[in-house]
């Protein structure tokens, strides 16, 4: 047996895979292989954090690709940084293993490692035990002291704003499960990329401060997700759903109405969904253009409270409410 045949240890595992992950940071004054991490902050900084659990069937489905769910594992807490206008800047990983598989983890940390460096991210610690596979990621960054985006800052006449595409990752999802089939290769393949690799919207969202006056990310899908801001806003909000921005894969594998349902219940999409007052909508959309990032007006915040929806002008219901854990759902697999 080779030294690189041998059974992997706790402390192997983390000194093969899990060194050097992500960018080389001057802020990092210890990272991975101490008890803790200790991490310098800016001047003037409020300190952002965020943890998301990804478990095995229920967020990805067993069989996953190991570079999928290390993407995935940091996208998730990236979108929430987003949301917030924050800068990301360092991680810890929590990853529990049902056995040590050598190609498996080369994937996985290959994932992990590629988004972090994308964003100026480094790991600089965590913890691996044994046991059904389960992945927690815990980001942290900083913000300009007083100026992190909220959801609870929206104001009556705000429009509604949401980044990119809805839907597709509902749609992707699917068709790894094989609820839904197409022959349509190209677009299925497109779909099934935007559920294995969201794109956290990080730097859209950083430009957001003093723009936007609320934003969330859009994880449990919008008919779950909107509610929340509105009541964190104390307002009402109302969306046209025939606004909803669709993808051209989405409307090439399904009707127009499985589409809205995807794009308003499935979740998993990882895009902003942002209040932004009149007068600097234009400024939005110019930001969102020189990242050649898609922004739509879908609806509005107004006094009152709760959530109304419209199809061209006339009362709609939204097929479901989004995802949550410990009730019925539109999807089985969200975070």
């Amino acid at each position: 047996m080779t030294q690189e045949d041998a059974p992997l240890g706790e402390f192997d595992l983390i000194r093969r895979f899990f060194t050097d992950i992500g960018a080389a940071r001057s802020d990092v004054e210890l990272g991975v292989g101490d008890d803790a991490a200790l991490l310098r902050m800016p001047s003037g900084a409020d300190l952002v954090a965020a943890v998301d659990t990804i478990v095995a069937g229920r967020h990805f489905p067993d069989g996953s690709d190991p570079r999928s769910i290390g993407h995935r594992a940091l996208a998730v807490n990236l979108s929430d940084l987003a949301a917030m206008g924050a800068t990301p800047a360092w991680a810890t990983l929590a990853l529990t293993l049902p056995s040590v598989d050598a190609g498996w983890l080369e994937r996985f940390s290959r994932g992990l490692s590629d988004l972090a460096g994308a964003h100026r991210v480094a790991l600089v610690g965590g913890d691996t035990t044994a046991g059904h596979l389960t992945v927690s990621v815990q980001i942290l960054g900083h913000v300009e002291r007083g100026t992190a985006l909220r959801r609870s800052g929206g104001c009556a006449g705000d429009l509604l704003l949401v980044t990119g595409t809805l839907g597709d990752a509902g749609a992707g999802l699917a068709l790894v499960r094989a609820s839904h089939t197409t022959g349509d290769a190209a677009a299925a393949a497109a779909l099934i990329q935007r559920f294995e690799y969201p794109s956290p919207r990080v730097e859209f969202g950083i430009a957001m401060r003093g723009i936007a006056t609320a934003a969330m990310d859009l994880s449990d899908g919008l008919a779950g997700d909107l509610p929340k801001l509105a009541s964190a806003s104390g307002l009402a909000a109302h969306v046209d759903i025939e606004r909803l921005p669709l993808s051209a894969a989405l409307s090439a594998v399904t009707d127009l109405q499985q589409a809205r349902d995807w794009a308003l219940g499935a979740g998993d999409d990882y895009e902003l969904l942002l209040a932004v007052p009149p007068r600097n909508c234009e400024k939005a959309v110019s930001i969102a253009a020189r990242l050649n990032l898609r922004l739509s007006a879908i609806g509005e915040l107004r006094p009152g409270g709760g959530v109304t929806w419209a199809l061209n002008g006339r009362e709609s219901a939204p097929p479901g409410q989004g995802f949550d854990h410990f009730r019925r759902a539109s999807t089985q697999i969200t975070v």
